[in-house]
């Protein structure tokens, strides 16, 4: 495919991202203009806006690592981000596809800049129930994550698409046979649907 082909198709994919970080960011911003650190503001008894830096990965992992861990992170966004761009270049015109990994790239490219600007990930979707509390999150994990399951969705697709398609050649392989191995005279199974 030429290159000019092909960023005419990535570009949408790439708008995505952009999309999917710029909405990140702007939340993020909205949070900390109106709540302090700590802050927190319950709409219901299961949801509440908070802020809460996280200096760690996914649930607060490494947090309290003493700081090595923001280069650790920058570098494994670094390396995500120029993987999935890599992927995206190349992918088949596969629209599922191609938009779980834009998804995770606006997602991964939100965090990223967190890391870089302030050294942690501003979190503040917190749901909660009594005493039990999921931890914070942003809208660059729900992104992350959303594009995780439709991988996972789009590759359990493509098996299914593919076992079917092996029972069709299948099918159509034993439907050959029989009319070959059947006496002259009699009728195989691809003419008696014409009668």
């Amino acid at each position: 495919m030429p290159d000019q082909a092909r960023s005419r198709r990535v570009l949408p994919w790439l708008l995505l991202a952009g999309a999917v970080t710029l909405l990140d960011q702007w939340t993020k911003a909205l949070v900390v203009a109106h709540l302090s650190d700590g802050g927190a503001i319950a709409y219901n008894p299961i949801f509440s806006l908070v802020l809460a830096y996280n200096p760690g990965a996914a649930f607060s992992f490494l947090a309290g690592a003493g700081g090595w861990q923001r280069s650790l992170f920058i570098v494994i966004a670094l390396v995500a981000v120029i993987a999935i761009a890599v992927l995206l270049w190349r992918a088949r015109e596969d629209s599922l596809f191609c938009a779980s990994l834009a998804f995770i790239l606006g997602g991964a490219l939100g965090n990223l800049l967190d890391r870089i600007r302030i050294g942690e990930v501003v979190d503040f979707l917190l749901f909660h129930y009594q005493a039990w509390a999921f931890p914070a999150f942003n809208l660059a994990d729900s992104a992350i994550t959303l594009g995780a399951a439709l991988l996972i969705y789009d590759s359990l697709r493509g098996r299914t698409d593919e076992r079917r398609d092996d029972e069709q050649r299948a099918h159509e392989h034993r439907a050959g046979a029989v009319g070959r191995d059947a006496p002259a005279g009699t009728p195989d199974s691809s003419n008696l649907s014409e009668r």
